[in-house]
């Protein structure tokens, strides 16, 4: 089973909330912990990896917090899981740097990045931006036809 770690799954949490407020709205790790329910410690670690790889920005202050550092639309997933876990990759040959003892005379070598790749692209065309839920929008409720008399 392929999987990624708690603390990538707790990172996107808090990024879809981040981006479900206003553009550019600061939000505290402690207001972001709350509405998560993800620790205080845990997210606040977290926030300062997504701020290091620059896809949160980190205002300091009395009135400080963290914001996006550019639109939903343009954070992908796998920036997200880089930021977190390193390079999208389902085997250490797809990363490269020769970490693997058998990887010379692997034979499913050049399958693996043609996976590795699909998988990238997948992830990078998922945006941060559909991850949110959709919008409830308020209104008058359509009318339901009753039985005729």
């Amino acid at each position: 089973m392929l999987r990624m770690s708690k603390l990538t799954d707790y990172g996107i949490v808090l990024l879809t909330h981040i981006a479900m407020g206003a553009e550019g709205a600061l939000h505290t790790a402690n207001e972001l912990a709350d509405a998560s329910r993800v620790p205080l410690p845990t997210a606040s670690k977290i926030l300062k990896e997504l701020s290091r790889a620059g896809l949160v920005l980190s205002h300091r202050g009395r009135h400080g917090g963290y914001s996006l550092s550019r639109p939903a639309r343009d954070i992908a997933v796998s920036d997200i899981i880089a930021a977190l876990e390193g390079p999208v990759a389902l085997t250490e040959c797809g990363e490269g740097g020769g970490r693997c003892g058998i990887e010379e005379s692997c034979p499913a070598r050049g399958h693996w990045n043609a996976i590795n790749d699909a998988i990238q692209r997948a992830l990078g065309g998922l945006t941060l931006s559909a991850l949110q839920p959709p919008l409830v929008r308020l209104g008058h409720a359509p009318t339901i036809p009753g039985p005729t008399p």
